[in-house]
């Protein structure tokens, strides 16, 4: 039996709506005609940006986009992204694919991005290979109202007013492709780099360090007792792969039943990672005031046959689209600790919400999670009590049912997924209600995907249920996401 049990008036928590973020990196083809294709394109665009992958984006009112990366950005030197595109800096972007990357897309035309999207910015400098100053420098660039020769190459450069950049990322994966770094030593260059990161009139930096891989527990330790009153957020990067070793990673669409539950059952032992960091980020930081910033996380599955391998261009499933449900529910859960995640990443990237192809674009299953979910951004997280049996493969396990719940303007919202491949779950819900119920489902067979000839993978109306007195009964087909409101 399946019963999820329903407290509206007992919130424990605001979800923040950036739990629902999301990241593009100069990576593959995310940026360069994913989401930009320059203002002279045959592909309807504002600005250069490309007008169905931004209305699809604000569709699912993304609330929060990461940028430059990820590796990029610690490679990533700001002034040769501004300025008249034809003068720009190319490069040869070493870390993704050896492409030629020409600067086209910089600090402006994010910015413009972010605008036309209705979104944050969330900037990670470069500590890598950058220095203090050319970080200090970008944020007086972008957030200084005064009279400097920074700001006025900003002026010059078409941008009177200040931007006000709220969340600045100080390094990224400073362990690994930011510089491998030990925690000590990336400590104390973080409390140095960040000290030159100023408030300005107007805007205040919240303040990200670079945080743990996966289960490095040390650098958690090490990181809240040498800086972490020099922190807003720590980041945690976790990605769900299958396969025997990194290099020989399973297959995004053809995959066993094995590999089903492999994926979900290390999606889920997110929760873990986020309860043992945050017991450690606890004994440093008791009140919470700095902020779990999950800014990595999805599936990583090998790359689509025919495509460059530096790309990391991937289909996406209804496997996938668990995937994220199971996520966006434990980080709703934990959003005590949990200030923002960012999945990796937005368009033709690791777990995307979009691909594109030339002037075709396609939402992908990952895509219907994230728009069956906006409702929590900014309610109540209301108290939700999940009792469900196990379903895997072999040593593969995971609760059948991932839940949680939350509560704006008297209405109750109620997100479930079946994580069996296989077999319909009956599921019964404790909650009052007045009878007012209205749903919707992402179901599918779990291999089904979208793509530019057919997108059979989309969610419609649900009411396989039905309502007693203070108690819902569901019917949940195998692989499927639903959300209810509940009035």
């Amino acid at each position: 039996m399946n019963r999820i049990t329903i407290n509206p008036n007992r919130s424990v928590g605001t979800i923040n709506p950036n739990i629902y973020g999301h990241f593009a990196e100069h990576l593959g083809r995310c940026i360069y005609g994913g989401i930009f294709v320059g203002k002279g394109s045959p592909i309807p665009n504002v600005n250069g940006m490309r007008t169905d992958v931004v209305e699809a984006l604000k569709a699912i009112r993304v609330p929060v986009l990461r940028w430059p990366g990820g590796c990029f950005a610690d490679e990533y030197h700001w002034r040769d992204g501004i300025g008249p595109q034809e003068g720009r800096k190319r490069m040869v972007n070493t870390h993704w694919g050896q492409v030629v990357e020409d600067n086209s897309f910089g600090t402006h035309e994010f910015m413009e991005l972010c605008a036309q999207l209705g979104c944050a910015p969330y900037i990670t400098g470069n500590l890598g290979s950058g220095t203090i100053r050319e970080m200090s420098e970008w944020v007086e660039y972008l957030n200084s109202p005064g009279d400097s020769t920074v700001v006025r190459e900003r002026w010059a450069n078409g941008r009177k007013e200040p931007w006000g950049v709220k969340y600045w990322g100080v390094g990224n994966e400073s362990w690994g492709c930011g510089g491998n770094m030990r925690p000590e030593y990336y400590a104390d260059e973080y409390r140095r780099y960040q000290t030159y990161c100023r408030n300005y009139p107007g805007s205040s930096l919240y303040r990200v360090a670079c945080g743990p891989n996966t289960d490095d527990y040390r650098w958690t330790e090490v990181l809240m007792e040498r800086a972490g009153r020099f922190m807003d957020g720590l980041s945690l990067h976790y990605y769900s792969v299958t396969g025997p070793t990194w290099e020989e990673k399973g297959r995004a669409l053809t995959f066993t039943r094995g590999e089903y539950y492999e994926l979900l059952s290390k999606g889920a032992w997110m929760e873990t990672l986020i309860e043992n960091h945050g017991k450690i980020m606890d004994r440093f930081d008791p009140e919470k005031r700095v902020g779990l910033i999950v800014d990595e996380w999805g599936s990583w599955h090998r790359v689509e046959e025919g495509t460059n391998p530096g790309f990391l261009y991937q289909q996406n499933t209804m496997r996938d689209a668990i995937l994220a449900a199971v996520h966006l529910n434990l980080f709703n859960r934990h959003c005590d600790r949990v200030a923002m995640s960012n999945l990796a990443q937005t368009v033709n990237v690791l777990q995307s919400v979009i691909l594109t192809d030339g002037d075709r674009m396609v939402l992908t299953p990952t895509w219907h999670v994230y728009d069956l979910f906006k409702a929590h951004q900014g309610a109540a997280l209301a108290d939700c009590f999940v009792e469900t049996d196990q379903v895997g493969e072999g040593k593969w396990q995971l609760d059948r049912v991932s839940a949680s719940a939350s509560v704006k303007d008297g209405v109750v919202t109620l997100t479930v997924a079946n994580c069996s491949m296989d077999e319909a779950a009956d599921v019964t819900v404790k909650v009052p209600h007045t009878g007012r119920i209205t749903g919707r489902l992402l179901s599918g067979e779990a291999h089904a995907f979208n793509d530019f000839v057919s997108s059979p993978v989309a969610s419609a109306p649900y009411a396989d249920f039905t309502a007693g007195k203070d108690e819902i009964s569901l019917s949940l087909p195998p692989c499927s996401v639903a959300a209810l409101t509940i009035a």
